[in-house]
């Protein structure tokens, strides 16, 4: 399954867990693992709790770790930091399925974290059973 994400900033999380659920339940698998997957070189997922603060935390972080600068892949398309972003968060999350539903933590959350944006995303979301 398939679903897009519209983003609205250069830089933002968006919480994409309803809809990775509602992947998980269409598929019909009871018991298994589900990976969520943004198939994007200047994207990538998290799980983690989402409220604005952390999510404030996260983009800082992100800007600490990987400032705009003179950074060599910007001769070709000026946006190296995303790549850099979204190489150490990673394309990706796998989350098990219990009872058919996401077996996340009380706070967990599925994030979506765009560094390259505004831009359409597309998730894949793929569930397989045992």
């Amino acid at each position: 399954m398939e679903f897009s994400v519209q983003t609205s900033r250069q830089r933002e999380l968006a919480d994409i867990t309803e809809q990775v659920a509602s992947a998980v339940a269409k598929s019909g698998v009871a018991e298994g693992i589900c990976l969520a997957y943004v198939p994007h070189a200047t994207a990538g997922i998290i799980i983690n709790e989402f409220e604005p603060n952390i999510e404030a935390d996260f983009l800082e972080l992100f800007g600490k770790l990987f400032p705009s600068g003179n950074w060599r892949h910007n001769k070709i398309d000026d946006n190296a930091e995303a790549h850099l972003k979204s190489g150490f968060v990673g394309p990706g999350a796998t989350v098990p399925v219990e009872g058919g539903r996401l077996l996340l933590g009380t706070w967990q959350r599925i994030i979506l974290c765009e560094f390259d944006g505004p831009r359409k995303r597309m998730v894949v979301v793929k569930v397989v059973g045992k």
